[in-house]
């Protein structure tokens, strides 16, 4: 997805590749016309489309809620691409241009508050592309391959540009906001010191972690806590990465890197005190939960702990959510499936004997995380640029942490600690 920059941009929003002049097709006014037919059924809030000199608004100006995004139509192509692709192709004509917001996250929020809306665009029209779209994805099924391609399609973009939208831990998960002046940094070693607290690590402990990222979490808890870490990633990328950051900070005796499958895993042939994953459970997929949590056990002492922070949907939607396919699965992380809480207890119970011992809601963390990133983003947009990266990334990505903040902000989705044991742990788990 890397294209020629030179131009430079200066301002997050104006990177924008519009096309010139206006089409009017019979498909493309037939696309408004539905487009519009499902924004009239918007109660909360009000939503102003702009086209040249006219204005319509939707939903009510006197509403309660305070939302009043205004969306400035630059090609009506994309009234097609919204009505036969849903949020799919929302997000893909946003990132050619096609259409503009002063606030995309209110946009976003807008319409999870007015979920008929939402529905009426995802199921519309535009079911007619979803089995194309079901079946691209079912292409993308976690096997050990598909995991392998489906990771190096995000992590793998390019070290360099997460290391200038992430904050120097190299964290790419919710951070953990202790103070309203916490930093983005500050917020993920908070994080992390939770993890460890939770998970009660000792010096003599040996942690196993399942999804490496960039060795934040590893390198913290072996420099803290003392612990003995092996850590696992499927992102070549990530692993070289890893490596070397342990190799620089002389923490090879402890912190343990690994290139590997977590279906692989049990070779090792050991056991391990505590284990932790960190927003990993989301590439695994719900076809593999069982298999996740098998693994776990046999991995887990009988007397072990693991917490795993997951994002987690909504759990009226989560059956929903397994036979379709969003933007965020379609462009930003193929392979994906945000689990609910109880599916993941429901396979954790078929699969092992683990108990749950304590779930924490951190959703609250997430929007201002996102916004760090995209605070990030908009500082470095000049090195980012250089690195080979276009305005159509820009815009998309944009829509990305976009559309996940305002998720977050409705809680149509949200983060979540779940702390579990294995059968022989005894402790109290919120002691000490």
């Amino acid at each position: 997805m890397k294209t020629d920059c030179a131009s430079g941009p200066t301002e997050w929003s104006l990177v924008p590749r519009r096309v010139s002049g206006a089409r009017d097709g019979f498909s493309i006014r037939l696309a408004r016309r539905m487009v519009f037919a499902r924004l009239r059924l918007m109660t909360q809030g009000a939503l102003t489309i702009v086209e040249g000199e006219q204005r319509t608004i939707f939903g009510s100006p006197t509403s309660p809620c305070p939302l009043r995004p205004v969306v400035t139509i630059d090609d009506p192509v994309c009234y097609r691409d919204i009505a036969w692709g849903g949020s799919v192709g929302a997000g893909e004509s946003y990132g050619r241009g096609a259409w503009n917001c002063d606030d995309l996250t209110a946009l976003i929020r807008l319409f999870v508050l007015n979920r008929a809306v939402l529905d009426g665009m995802e199921q519309g029209a535009a079911r007619l592309s979803a089995p194309l779209l079901k079946l691209m994805h079912g292409l993308r099924r976690n096997t050990k391959a598909g995991s392998r391609r489906n990771i190096a399609a995000h992590y793998d973009l390019s070290n360099e540009f997460f290391a200038l939208m992430l904050d120097p831990t190299m964290m790419y998960s919710c951070g953990y906001f202790v103070r309203p002046d916490s930093t983005l940094e500050d917020a993920s070693r908070a994080k992390i010191e939770l993890i460890c607290r939770k998970l009660h690590l000792s010096p003599d402990d040996h942690l196993l972690e399942i999804g490496t990222g960039w060795g934040g979490l590893a390198c913290h808890a072996a420099q803290t806590v003392g612990c003995r870490v092996t850590t696992t990633t499927i992102s070549q990328a990530q692993y070289d990465w890893a490596l070397r950051r342990v190799r620089d900070a002389g923490l090879s005796d402890r912190v343990q890197v690994l290139l590997c499958d977590y279906r692989d895993l049990p070779y090792l042939d050991m056991q391990f005190d505590k284990l932790v994953s960190v927003e990993m459970i989301e590439a695994v997929g719900w076809q593999y939960y069982g298999a996740f949590f098998d693994v776990c056990r046999r991995l887990l002492k009988p007397d072990g702990l693991m917490l795993i922070q997951a994002i987690t949907i909504d759990e009226r939607y989560f059956q929903r959510a397994k036979r379709s396919v969003d933007f965020i699965q379609r462009v930003i992380f193929p392979g994906s499936c945000i689990p609910s809480v109880t599916s993941l207890c429901h396979a954790m119970a078929r699969a092992s004997d683990f108990s749950l011992l304590h779930v924490q809601d951190i959703g609250a963390h997430y929007p201002p995380t996102l916004r760090g990133w995209r605070q990030n983003i908009r500082q470095n947009l000049e090195r980012i640029c250089q690195l080979g990266f276009g305005p159509e990334f820009l815009r998309l990505w944009e829509f990305y942490l976009s559309y996940c903040e305002g998720g977050f902000l409705e809680r149509s989705i949200s983060t979540a600690h779940l702390l579990f044991a294995r059968s022989g742990w005894r402790q109290d788990p919120l002691a000490g």
